[in-house]
């Protein structure tokens, strides 16, 4: 693996589906670590702090660390505290993830700001409207991520990014979105590997928010035909992925190729 020194990869739909594990993802990570590959894990997870993520994969014979793993709610926390500092936050989310909001001012009577999470129950018809109402007086809004769907075990369910634009069509307004496809989260891993994102390989199940945007930096990008993924995205794509393997474990048979 001449020229890979780190894989930063997606969780659910390539190590886990419905957080149970892929097959051969966990011989694929124990390989990666005996022969000193960095590893990194970009998620766009709301429902699950880096923490309980990482203790989740190690009960599943993968053993993570916490600092491995950056979520879209760290980054958003990040984000918050070094554009809206102290500022009281709405947070609308699917999950508790308090631990990785640490730090964020929890307003949700007078928000400053709106920060949407992962979508669930709590986007409401009632909720999104007050959101929209929010933006119309001027309030920030914040997505954890721009993410489209996820993958559930009893199939394909809608996420924040199918609101967004209509909340940014109606009100004339942008939502500043930080986790995937944001570059954010992929220079994030990059820095927290100590490796240059054109020495790392990026593996996910979604050519759009995680494939093409690592390539754009550098990445090799290695789309992988479980999760979410469709071959119809695929024939339909204008930006190609640089390789397209089955599954995770089919992995480092190519990265010896790279």
């Amino acid at each position: 693996m001449a020229g890979v020194d780190g894989v930063l990869f997606d969780i659910e739909g390539v190590i886990v589906t419905s957080w149970e594990p892929v097959p051969g993802a966990a011989e694929v990570l124990a390989g990666l670590r005996e022969r000193g590959v960095h590893r990194a894990f970009l998620t766009n997870t709301t429902s699950r702090t880096c923490a309980q993520i990482a203790e989740s994969l190690t009960g599943l014979g993968m053993p993570v660390e916490p600092a491995e793993i950056v979520t879209a709610a760290s980054l958003t926390a990040e984000y918050l505290r070094q554009t809206y500092p102290d500022r009281r936050c709405w947070v609308l989310n699917h999950g508790d993830v308090e631990a990785d909001l640490e730090g964020i001012v929890r307003d949700e009577d007078d928000p400053e700001v709106v920060v949407l999470g992962g979508a669930g129950p709590e986007f409401s018809h009632r909720a999104l409207s007050r959101v929209a109402e929010l933006m119309l007086d001027g309030v920030p809004v914040v997505a954890m991520h721009r993410g489209s769907t996820w993958q559930s075990a009893d199939g394909l369910r809608i996420d924040t990014g199918v609101y967004l634009p209509g909340l940014e069509e109606l009100t004339g307004q942008t939502v500043v979105a930080v986790g995937k496809p944001s570059m954010r989260g992929f220079l994030a891993a990059a820095e927290l590997m100590g490796t240059e994102p054109d020495r790392m390989a990026v593996v996910g199940d979604d050519l759009h928010a995680e494939v093409i945007p690592g390539q754009r930096l550098g990445m090799t990008g290695i789309l992988v035909r479980t999760g979410k993924f469709r071959q119809s995205v695929l024939d339909l794509a204008v930006e190609r992925p640089d390789r397209v393997i089955d599954s995770v474990a089919a992995l480092p048979e190519l990265l010896d190729t790279l």
